[in-house]
């Protein structure tokens, strides 16, 4: 059998690789209590490369702190490649500015997994690239949405039309070449400042260089092109360099029979695979695509999920402040489209044991609390959200009450109701724990 026709037979398998993930983990650990994959698949990492030299330059740029206006303030020093490129704090988010006092709107998130990752778009839920709509269409199917949209927030025919894609907590950049750009400009990040400041600090950077011997000299005249250009080498650089895809977690390494789970690994995947206990991998998928790639533990889209409000944000002292996502205030193109109006972007789940800060808000300290929070939220809400002064449950705190419809009700496990049992146990959740732990890359297989 030559290379190719094994290559063939291992991507074969793995278009299977979704049907057969649940069913081989049900009722695994009472099965297998060895730990090891039964049906392991073989999965399509990309091959080690030298650097190009346009990604040896915007590795350069990424860690180069002289391009903030503090000059302590890189792209590493909020996305450290100690902590899976995600911050390094424990804060809910990070500070940036002129004197790094100035706190950021939002938690920061990950840099890795992100070379895989759609143009933002709203399309039909089915995971089909070739159904999704472009921007364009957008107004329109907008004002149908719209006018469908039951009063239920998950239910009527709009469910089926969703946000997916792009970059950021709300999908507002598309490349990873514009995602870098924003940063470097916010005042409460690396505060760069005007555009002829920053091309002020390329042209005067050690690595000046680089950009005549890959671009020509005139590139150093041109504003414009000359940080279009810088940004662009800090994408290819997330592209090439392994660590920010590395794809060495040990669920990577079970899926392909290299390492044993634990019983509790085990039972963690099997709740986080049900339907009708935690349901995580409705957003969160599981198992290797169907052209096999390791599983991004991501569907790409948007969910509106009610999460509480984090009273030590800045922006948040402003009662009348509101993080809409989707439909603003950071994005400014869709602010109309109000049937996305608390909306965020789901993250991968890769490494997410690793972070001190969960949800676009940082609201979330620890796993716990966010197993608590998808748990409690409809069954027992007084355990997650605050209370008002007559002692009312604050359900939704965090979003104006117009928008609540918008909230998902319908997928397990939001489909309860107070008085319900909730979808998961005690244990449940430290099983699942336990099996977000094996997301985390680094892992060094026995064998």
């Amino acid at each position: 059998m030559n290379s190719r026709t094994m290559w063939l037979l291992g991507a074969g398998l793995l278009c299977l690789a979704g049907a057969v993930l649940a069913v081989a983990t049900q009722g695994f650990a009472e099965a297998n209590p060895a730990g090891a994959n039964p049906n392991p698949v073989r999965l399509m990492r990309p091959p080690a490369a030298p650097l190009s030299a346009m990604a040896q330059l915007g590795r350069e740029i990424f860690y180069d702190a002289s391009l903030s206006s503090s000059g302590a303030l890189s792209c590493a020093s909020c996305h450290s490649p100690d902590h899976a490129y995600g911050p390094p704090n424990d804060g809910p988010v990070m500070l940036g500015g002129a004197t790094l006092s100035r706190p950021g709107a939002r938690a920061v998130p990950s840099l890795t997994y992100l070379d895989r990752h759609p143009n933002f778009s709203i399309g039909p839920d089915r995971g089909d690239d070739d159904n999704v709509i472009d921007l364009a269409q957008m107004a329109a199917l907008g004002q149908q949405a719209a006018r469908t949209t039951k009063t239920a927030g998950g239910s009527g025919a709009s469910a089926n039309i969703v946000p997916q894609g792009g970059l950021f907590w709300d999908g507002r950049a598309d490349t990873l070449q514009d995602q870098a750009l924003f940063p470097l400009l916010d005042p409460n990040e690396m505060d760069g400042g005007r555009a002829e400041i920053v091309a002020g600090k390329l042209r005067r950077a050690s690595y000046a260089s680089r950009f005549v011997e890959l671009f020509g000299a005139g590139v150093l005249k041109n504003q414009r092109l000359l940080i279009a250009e810088a940004m662009f080498a800090v994408a290819r650089y997330q592209v090439e360099e392994p660590s920010f895809h590395p794809y060495t977690s040990k669920y990577d390494y079970w899926l392909e029979g290299k390492a044993r789970l634990s019983e509790g690994e085990l039972r963690g995947l099997q709740a986080f695979n049900d339907p009708d206990k935690a349901n995580c991998a409705g957003c969160h998928t599981s198992a290797p695509t169907r052209d096999g790639l390791p599983p991004l533990f991501t569907d790409h889209q948007y969910e509106a999920l009610g999460a509480p409000r984090n009273a030590e944000l800045a922006n948040n002292r402003d009662p009348n402040y509101f993080d809409l996502g989707v439909c603003g205030p950071h994005r400014t193109d869709m602010p109309e489209q109000t049937q996305y109006c608390g909306m965020f972007l789901t993250p991968t789940l890769r490494n997410t044991a690793v972070r001190h800060a969960f949800f676009h808000n940082g609201v979330f300290r620890n796993l716990e609390q966010v197993l608590d929070f998808y748990n409690f939220r409809d069954t027992n809400p007084e355990k997650v959200f605050p209370r008002a002064a007559d002692g009312t449950v604050l359900k939704y705190d965090d979003l104006p009450q117009k928008y609540h419809a918008n909230v998902d009700v319908t997928d397990p496990p939001f489909d309860r109701r107070p008085g319900d049992r909730p979808a998961m146990t005690e244990q449940d959740e430290a099983d699942i724990i336990a099996f977000l732990k094996t997301l985390t890359d680094g892992y060094k297989p026995e064998n």
